[in-house]
């Protein structure tokens, strides 16, 4: 394995690079208006704004890279990302911060495609569930230390900002000094969702809940855990716990996808998240213990919602539109984790910081509904499902490209999708009239014949 890994350090170290920073900033921001004194709606709005700019940064990263180039596009949105990073220590006006948000999650949209089009290219078909992992792991462990650096460094001053913004200068060294010819060019994978709204209804339904959940977590978990008390240390230790859960559970939960039906798994993960939120939601102030082991076992199950639904969707679409189900996924998982921000931050300002594991039950409790195994009719499952389940990375930290990255995906059908050009309108075929066409008069030719000479 790691001699697989081997070349594709450079690439891995650029993700950990910016995921260390993209996590800090997140929590960073929160505690900062917690500390002073901000409405819990600023916080939601500030994330949502967040995964509003990477949903856009998946339509705007194609033309872009199409007409820069990848080293380029990267090297120019990792500039705008410091850029922005560093404006939110020269501006203290909430809009513009909402709006340097946008521009965040837009930008490292871009790098991703970047990345994840780089690993595409370099990575045998062999080797592509091995490169995959590695990518995960570089992305969760991101996530993790940059919570870690709030224990090293608890103050909360412009100190963290520039470090964040250092780290998207650094992510952009090894992509930049790459001797590496560029990767093909690129097509946006086409959106069907009409379609899989038909085709898997309760998958979305599963990746819009934990659009939701997780994208409330990410924004609000800080604050409500700095309104029970805890100082940045013990705030920056309870993220950090939080989200290395989710890389711990991938493996299990891969062996447990490949045994059992998938429905079934999501709607048992679903009730063991409310019930473990429960004592979090109806208490306002909670033992330290309590809220470490309670928040650690949420996110031990909130976080295989999406990995499950990824694979429970790929069960039932056939292999030359599964780039799509990607694109149509990470889609809809932006725009729940685009609103959940915003509803949780107006009930944690109207009813107490509690409120926020109450979303997180009552969303679990819509998924414990709106999951019914025995209504899958198993129609359109494909002929080799279950398909062997593949550990996600975070959907913060992935674009549509994953796509390319999945071993469930055939590399020639990525290949025909996201490079050739689009398909050209077939010409109408001409209409046909509706009497037979005249057979020539046999008796009158042969007749000719004999007169002649």
């Amino acid at each position: 394995m790691r001699q697989i890994w081997k070349p594709f350090r450079a690439l891995y170290f650029a993700s950990l690079m910016m995921l260390i920073g993209s996590g800090l900033l997140s929590t960073y921001l929160g505690l900062r208006l917690a500390a002073d004194h901000v409405d819990s709606l600023w916080v939601g709005a500030l994330m949502a704004a967040n995964y509003f700019g990477l949903v856009l940064g998946g339509k705007i990263g194609h033309r872009l890279i199409a007409r820069v180039g990848h080293i380029r596009a990267y090297s120019a949105c990792a500039g705008i990302v410091g850029a922005a990073v560093l404006g939110h220590g020269l501006v203290n006006f909430l809009p513009a911060w909402i709006f340097l948000r946008v521009i965040v999650g837009l930008g490292m949209m871009c790098q991703y495609m970047v990345i994840e089009s780089w690993l595409n290219e370099q990575a045998e078909a062999s080797q592509r569930g091995t490169v995959f992992s590695g990518y995960m792991i570089a992305s969760y462990l991101g996530l993790v230390l940059g919570q870690l650096i709030l224990v090293m460094h608890p103050g909360l001053g412009l100190e963290l900002l520039m470090l964040v913004a250092l780290c998207f200068a650094l992510c952009l060294v090894p992509v930049a000094l790459t001797r590496r010819i560029h990767p093909a060019p690129l097509r946006p994978a086409p959106m069907e969702p009409r379609f899989f709204i038909k085709r898997v209804p309760q998958s979305l339904s599963t990746v819009l809940g934990a659009g939701l959940i997780i994208g409330s977590f990410y924004g609000l978990a800080p604050l409500y855990a700095s309104q029970q008390g805890l100082s940045t240390e013990q705030v920056g230790l309870f993220m950090g716990s939080c989200i290395f859960a989710g890389l711990l559970v991938q493996w299990p939960l891969g062996w447990l996808s490949d045994r059992y039906d998938r429905a079934v798994l999501i709607r048992f993960f679903a009730v063991i998240l409310a019930l473990a939120a429960l004592p979090l939601a109806i208490l306002k102030q909670v033992p330290l213990e309590v809220l470490f082991i309670a928040g650690f076992v949420c996110s031990l199950v909130k976080f295989c919602l999406y990995p499950l639904a990824v694979a429970f969707s790929n069960d039932h679409v056939e292999a030359d539109r599964r780039v799509s189900l990607t694109a149509m996924l990470l889609v809809t998982y932006g725009v729940g984790a685009s609103i959940g921000p915003l509803a949780a931050g107006v009930l944690m300002k109207m009813f107490g910081s509690h409120m926020l594991y109450a979303f997180f039950v009552f969303f679990a409790l819509v998924l414990v509904w709106r999951i019914r195994p025995k209504a899958v009719t198993n129609l359109h499952q494909v002929d080799d499902a279950p398909l062997h389940h593949v550990a996600m990375p975070d959907s913060m930290s992935s674009s549509p490209l994953v796509a390319c990255l999945d071993p469930r995906v055939d590399e020639q059908v990525v290949h025909d999708q996201m490079q050739s050009p689009p398909p050209e309108p077939s010409p109408e075929p001409e209409p046909q009239s509706d009497t037979p066409p005249q057979q020539p008069d046999l008796d009158n030719e042969q007749r000719l014949n004999e007169a002649r000479p």
